[in-house]
């Protein structure tokens, strides 16, 4: 573990010595780069920001009214057979639709039970093992105007389920 935390240590100051040297060898302004890149950024945070705060809105009256409650109640039988935490089960169902969101949820589980909970493990794969399969599909199908998407979203579902098994999984070993 200690060869990880040397390698990751040194690799960011690596990462950008590297581009500043890169810049000045092939005589590129870096720093007018540098600022040009962090002014898209920043429009591009602009552009996203309403949709982030309209979602992040939307899942907390959904939380504040109890439907996401009764959701993982009601999906706790299921579940359960499934060997998946009854906690997991709101979190699941947020993040296909916005991971915002789902980070939000994901730290509330964290403060509840814990990051080296079970529930927590579990929690911490399921984020990095599924996607948020509403919001991609109809950001990416939307922008080039598809309209039949024929299997991708069983795909994209029989992944995120094979995503949550592996988080279950790897989280009980």
């Amino acid at each position: 573990m200690s060869i990880l935390t040397y390698l990751s240590n040194i690799l960011v100051p690596f990462i950008l010595f590297y581009m500043i040297g890169f810049g000045i060898l092939s005589r590129r302004p870096v720093f007018d780069d540098f600022l040009k890149g962090a002014a898209d950024g920043i429009r591009t945070v602009a552009g996203i920001l309403p949709t982030l705060v309209g979602l992040m809105t939307a899942v907390g009256v959904l939380r504040a009214s109890g439907f996401l409650d009764f959701l993982g109640e009601l999906l706790t039988v299921p579940a359960s057979f499934l060997r998946i935490p009854p906690p997991l089960v709101p979190l699941l169902i947020v993040r296909l639709i916005s991971n915002s969101a789902a980070t939000g949820l994901l730290l509330d589980l964290f403060r509840e039970f814990g990051a080296d909970s079970f529930t927590g493990m579990s929690a911490s794969i399921l984020m990095s093992c599924t996607e948020t399969v509403f919001y991609c599909m109809s950001l990416y199908f939307g922008s080039v105007g598809v309209t039949r998407t024929r299997y991708t979203l069983a795909g994209a579902l029989i992944a995120t389920a094979a995503g949550t098994a592996a988080a279950v999984f790897l989280a009980s070993l």
